[in-house]
């Protein structure tokens, strides 16, 4: 769709408003502290420019149900939930900080000091259908239900690696956007990270009985937010695709998800009818301490052997029903569910996510803008 016309669909539309910016701690001190290593290294020039972007991001749409769903403390409500779930999540609620290592690489590390995840509280004067409705529009309107601001460069222990926005439409409809660093997040994460969350907050509402009103519930009236807080890097959306591999009997090892990524790429540029692209980031999670960041380049690249071994012990699509049954009301599953890759720069992501129940087995996206 031509940027102008979008802009028009833009500004013909009610303008959200942000009316409440908190950070959500876990509501106890995460002990032992938990710590994720970043490596990249010094002499990769795509990694040293573009390693610590890009977030995984994800919008569950939920429509009103009820009475209860429908009330000023809806956000209140999520904020206790949030605090307990992070409990069970501390490095969701981590910093980055840089850490002394060798001339050749750059160690960063993420460490869960409770500094807290960024929770927004949105209004959109508009009824949950009429947005839905809007359909091929939609796709370009709904980055403004998700917010995200890129970890920044000089400063990364200042920069929060997880947002969640809920925004409530006209008539009880409400959206929950999350956005997470793609130095944490992957599917599962994010997914384990959403049940017990869902789970937390239903039994939370169980015992509305007792308790009319949530600890965090803020007045409806105060000042806006300034404008440092509120302002969000615009990301472009990269259109992904999933692929798992199974394989047995082979070192995986970082040139072997190397690989793996050159076909899956080529499968996905076919797939998406996505022309050629010359640089990608490749992000492994070698374990829930270790993520590896490498830049790549496809120019100059030689097949191997290998690849025609691995493209029989490759399958495509999964997470189809990723994220239908999360529901933080009873029997309100979500209506709609919208998940991508976000990113500042104009080339390919491969995530690489090791299956903890399967030794040689991962789930793999690959996103291309």
């Amino acid at each position: 769709m031509p940027a102008g016309l979008v802009a028009g669909i833009s500004q013909s539309l009610p303008k959200l408003k942000i009316e409440a910016v908190l950070s959500v701690r876990p509501w106890k001190v995460s002990e032992p502290r938990r710590v994720r290593q970043v490596l990249m290294s010094d002499t990769d020039t795509i990694v040293k420019t573009k390693g610590i972007h890009g977030c995984y991001q994800i919008v569950l749409y939920y429509e009103f149900l009820n009475e209860k769903e429908c009330d000023k403390f809806l956000a209140g409500w999520i904020v206790e939930s949030l605090s307990s779930a992070l409990v069970e999540h501390p490095l969701l609620s981590g910093r980055l900080k840089r850490k002394d290592s060798d001339e050749h690489e750059t160690l960063l590390e993420i460490v869960s000091n409770d500094s807290g995840i960024r929770l927004y509280e949105v209004r959109f004067p508009m009824v949950l259908s009429e947005f839905l409705a809007l359909r091929a529009e939609k796709e370009h309107l709904e980055a403004e239900l998700v917010f995200w601001k890129d970890i920044d460069e000089h400063n990364p222990q200042f920069s929060p690696l997880f947002y969640v926005q809920v925004t409530q439409f006209e008539c009880g409809g409400y959206t929950i956007g999350i956005s997470c660093s793609l130095l944490l997040a992957d599917a599962l994460v994010v997914k384990n990270f959403l049940k017990t969350w869902a789970d937390i907050h239903y039994s939370m509402l169980l015992q509305r009985e007792e308790i009319k009103t949530p600890i965090f519930h803020h007045p409806l009236f105060y000042e806006p937010p300034p404008a440092d807080v509120i302002n969000r890097t615009r990301c472009r959306r990269a259109h992904g695709i999933a692929f798992k591999v199974t394989t047995k009997d082979l070192n995986l090892n970082q040139e072997f998800w190397r690989e793996v990524a050159m076909l899956c790429i080529e499968e996905a540029e076919q797939k998406l009818h996505k022309r050629e692209w010359t640089e990608f980031s490749l992000f492994v999670k070698e374990s829930c301490e270790v993520i590896k960041v490498e830049g790549h380049s496809k120019s100059g690249y030689c097949k191997k052997v290998l690849e025609q071994s691995l493209k029989n012990e490759i399958s495509g699509g999964t997470w189809n029903d990723f994220g239908k049954c999360v529901m933080f009301h009873e029997g309100n599953k979500p209506v709609l569910v919208s998940r991508w890759i976000g990113s500042i720069v104009d080339d390919g992501i491969v995530v690489v996510v090791p299956s903890p129940e399967e030794k040689a087995s991962a789930v793999i996206t690959v996103s291309l803008p």
